[in-house]
């Protein structure tokens, strides 16, 4: 049994509760279509027809084993809900402090950039022992990034953004598939995830990892350049203004829309400003903005996305002073009338 495992190899914290839900799973289904499926073979031949066997005395109803086969089925797919739900939810949310890793999804390779400018295709290093957290997108048909030795599997849709978190518990190198029929090529879309010691890994992010590509600019940077070249400045600026919405904090910011309703500026809802600024306009402000759709790619998306998140949280805007009369005489409204009460004109 040694080369015919029944399970991959467990590699994150998530594949031991999950394969213990899964066997437990898998145990009462079998049991439970054992004895189904005996009773049945056995009601079936003791009673065939032709068979000489007592039928009198028969029972319609028998109030004790109808709660039993009720109750017990009952409570146990409760205790599996419960337990798969909280298992579910727990994979769902991830950790304040995971480090942020994006990835595109294209016909036929994965994409992947950390966030101090290394890329990679078609494998993803991380450190041992951190929550990692990947937000995905596809350029073009839906894919699904899957990881079987970290029981982890997410779609990647394009046009919207997905996440997926994971925290690896063995040093390895563990396969990374595309687990949704994506074209001609969907077999050869796969690579490998390695995970490094947390040491070894800061070496290779140092290396800039150059197995793959040449470190040219931090997500951040690159995104600064784009918002630079765009000259998205001159219309967002520090503050709110007639030409545009300051993009100061935003993520995470409850922005009021002009139709009335009301949207969290979420890596989505940010993406869909820059890309497609019109269809979701924000209160007080006319379609005046151009779209960037077709202009810029998505790893570009991602970079000037990168680059909002860094922008801090809008100034409150000044507020004008008191006017003050100047004492008569003076042409200087700098000057106060300093006069004391009753002093004559």
């Amino acid at each position: 049994m040694g080369n015919f495992p029944l399970m991959p190899e467990q590699a994150s914290t998530f594949a031991g509760p999950y394969d213990v839900l899964f066997l437990v799973t898998t145990i009462l289904t079998v049991v439970f279509t054992g004895l189904v499926s005996a009773l049945v073979v056995f009601f079936a031949l003791r009673y065939r027809k032709g068979n000489k066997v007592n039928r009198k005395g028969a029972h319609d109803e028998h109030l004790p084993l109808e709660l039993t086969w009720t109750i017990l089925p009952l409570i146990l797919g409760l205790v599996i809900f419960f337990w798969a739900a909280a298992l579910f939810t727990h994979m769902r949310s991830a950790p304040k402090d995971a480090m942020e890793i994006y990835v595109i999804g294209k016909q036929w390779m994965w994409h992947i950039q950390h966030p101090d400018g290394v890329r990679e295709n078609n494998e993803l290093h991380v450190p041992l022992g951190k929550p990692v957290k990947l937000i995905m997108i596809s350029q073009d048909v839906l894919h699904s990034f899957f990881i079987p030795q970290f029981r982890v599997k997410q779609d990647v849709i394009p046009g919207r953004y997905t996440t997926l978190w994971f925290e690896p518990s063995k040093v390895g190198r563990y396969n990374l598939l595309c687990a949704e029929y994506c074209g001609t090529q969907h077999s050869e879309m796969g690579g490998f995830v390695e995970v490094m010691e947390q040491a070894e890994y800061q070496k290779w992010l140092a290396s800039k990892g150059a197995r793959n590509f040449d470190q040219k600019l931090t997500m951040e940077k690159a995104g600064e350049a784009i918002y630079k070249q765009y000259n998205c400045a001159g219309c967002h600026e520090a503050n709110d203004s007639i030409r545009g919405p300051s993009l100061a904090g935003l993520f995470g910011k409850v922005v009021a829309l002009e139709k009335g309703d009301s949207v969290t500026a979420d890596n989505s809802y940010v993406r869909e400003a820059i890309l497609s600024p019109n269809d979701r306009l924000t209160k007080g402000y006319i379609a005046s903005m151009p779209t960037y759709k077709g202009q810029i790619t998505e790893e570009q998306t991602l970079q000037l996305m990168a680059h909002i998140k860094t922008l801090g949280v809008a100034q409150p805007k000044p507020t004008m002073a008191p006017a003050v009369s100047p004492p008569a005489g003076s042409t200087d409204p700098s000057v106060p009338d300093v006069r004391p009460t009753g002093t004559p004109e």
